[in-house]
């Protein structure tokens, strides 16, 4: 039966979405099927900036280190950089214009510029190595790639497509971007409309190579009005209880921005709710404490590792963190045992859990509050008005109710496709339009969403995706090995690290030192295997004679765990 806390939010949701309301939608077709829209959203990410930066011009915006930029001081830095895109770097729409950098307020100030200017911002993974960086780079063809020097070092001697742009993180954006900043003049850089592309974003796939997830203006502020309805919903419910912070918003950004989960809920939201940001170059929980005290973070959103780090801080005590209304999870399960956790360190706010994809550009699911500490393993319910949610069997028709299928999602916040791969593209949509999440899952009586396994074969490390096949490929690069496989071990702090079964050739002698020192220059550091095993017979097998990687997993789960 529906809890009184759903009632309420679907009244409060229903008010929001009534004719006239915030959130009112129209219908919108793509490829045939038709989907609702909201009926008042911006026609692009420029113009959804430029409306709300004046909005809130003379509030914090971002804060980062001992800068501080308001949103009208950082819409400003971002024209020049539009500028100088288009005068200095010739700029052309749709040029596909990388950030390799860590976080800070010169990499939001250059995504927005580049989304002013036409660009496409094609988020690089911050944590690849120089050849995984070269690759993302030629697989989407970027035109230019600003680096900071960590990056550019790693990309050092490496050959690919694209001009290397330097930036730092100095404070003032005139100095950290000064390789892109150009005099904006009297253009106001809207020139972008729905259909022109906004975003590329990498996810990893079952072929172990990333993939180049590419969403238009639509899909991209479709995707960061729905958060900001959700919050919206969220504040009246608070109103409503009279525990609406007094405050302005604040969250506390400490996932990287090249993640869906830092970049639409955390970054992009923002702009809609007025929220400061305050940025973390590197997670470390205590200082996490001391920013949520100091700052008045009134919102956390990281992947399970990093909340459940704070909740177990010896040194959490020494900090006022009472304004922390909610603790989110996205990237990662978050393993049930850490809700109660999570709620016992932090009284006055709710943990909260979130349900979405870089190909859903973050918009999905939401397990809210008590309804989260009475279903914690659930990822929640469909997020109103945009989500069509089904579980769908191999052929794309619905499982009988309560069964177990493949988790899709439609709406207009998916992104377009995989850049130059139409095959993948085709395979990721049924034909009306539902992403398949490559998830297995089930709805509950109430709507809830449980998920059950992945059909993709990825291991996910503290929010980092890293394929299997991947690892194999790189430990097959080895002279001395025979088989080998690559599967998740549980883990308390990542949620699951990377484990390994091999087998030698016969006549060679392979230890797990050579294998470390193998893997050590062609994987990044996340994604090598934590735990190795040497068998001494091939590897056992299916029926269809591939490695069963299930019965391994489940055998070296127990050895691991000592189950």
């Amino acid at each position: 039966m529906p809890t009184q806390l759903d009632m309420t939010l679907d009244a409060i949701m229903d008010k929001l979405t009534a004719e006239g309301a915030p959130a009112e939608t129209v219908p919108f077709e793509r490829n045939g099927t038709t989907m609702p829209a909201f009926k008042n959203a911006p026609p692009s990410m420029s113009h959804y900036m430029a409306h709300y930066c004046n909005e809130h011009k003379d509030a914090t915006f971002l804060v980062d280190g001992d800068c501080r930029l308001t949103f009208g001081e950082a819409y400003a830095a971002a024209r020049h950089v539009a500028a100088g895109l288009q005068a200095d770097h010739a700029l052309v729409k749709g040029d596909r214009i990388g950030i390799a950098a860590r976080n800070s307020a010169n990499w939001i100030v250059l995504y927005m510029g580049i989304l002013m200017a036409g660009g496409c911002a094609t988020l690089l993974n911050g944590f690849s190595n120089g050849d995984e960086l070269a690759d993302a780079i030629d697989l989407v063809d970027c035109k230019l790639v600003f680096a900071d020097a960590g990056r550019a070092a790693r990309l050092d001697g490496i050959t690919h497509g694209a001009k290397i742009v330097m930036i730092n993180h100095d404070c003032a954006p005139s100095e950290g971007l000064s390789n892109a900043w150009g005099d904006p003049g009297a253009n106001m850089f809207l020139d972008v409309g729905p259909d022109d592309y906004a975003t590329l974003l990498y996810t990893s796939g079952s072929t172990g190579r990333s993939k180049g997830a590419y969403s238009d203006h639509r899909g991209v502020v479709h995707g960061s009005m729905s958060y900001a309805i959700q919050s919206l919903m969220a504040f009246s419910y608070l109103d409503a209880t009279g525990d609406a912070p007094t405050t302005q918003a604040c969250a506390l950004l400490a996932v990287p921005l090249f993640h869906v989960t830092g970049e639409v809920p955390l970054f992009l939201q923002s702009y809609a709710l007025g929220r400061k940001i305050v940025l973390m170059p590197k997670w470390d929980a205590k200082e996490a404490l001391r920013l949520i005290q100091d700052e008045q973070v009134s919102y956390f959103a990281g992947v399970p590792l990093m909340t459940y780090e704070m909740a177990t801080h010896p040194d959490r005590a020494q900090f006022d963190i009472s304004s922390c209304k909610s603790l989110a999870a996205g990237g990662a399960p978050r393993p049930v045992e850490h809700v109660a956790k999570i709620k016992e360190a932090f009284p006055e706010g709710f943990p909260l859990l979130g349900y979405g994809l870089t190909e859903t550009n973050g918009v999905g699911c939401g397990n809210f509050n008590e309804n989260y500490l009475a279903k914690p393993s659930s990822t929640g319910k469909p997020s109103r008005p945009l989500v069509d949610l089904a579980i769908l069997d191999d052929d794309g028709k619905p499982v009988a109710e309560g069964g177990i299928g493949e988790v899709c999602i439609r709406s207009v916040c998916n992104f377009l496709g995989y850049w130059n791969n139409d095959d993948a593209t085709k395979e990721a949509f049924t034909d009306d339009m539902y992403f398949r999440t490559g998830d297995l899952g089930r709805l509950d009586e109430d709507g809830y969403l449980y998920i059950v396994d992945r059909k993709k074969d990825i291991i996910i490390r503290g929010g980092e995706n890293i394929t299997c096949i991947e690892v194999e490929d790189a430990i097959y690069a080895h002279d001395g090995i025979a088989e080998c496989s690559v599967f998740g071990l549980p883990d308390e702090r990542f949620g699951e690290i990377v484990g390994a079964v091999f087998l030698a050739k016969e006549g060679h002698d392979v230890s797990e030192a050579d294998l470390r020192d193998h893997l050590s220059s062609r994987l990044a550091p996340f994604k090598q295997p934590v735990q190795y095993w040497q068998e001494t017979e091939t590897l056992p097998r299916l029926g269809t004679q591939k490695v069963d990687k299930k019965f391994l997993r489940e055998k070296y789960t127990k050895v691991f765990t000592g189950g």
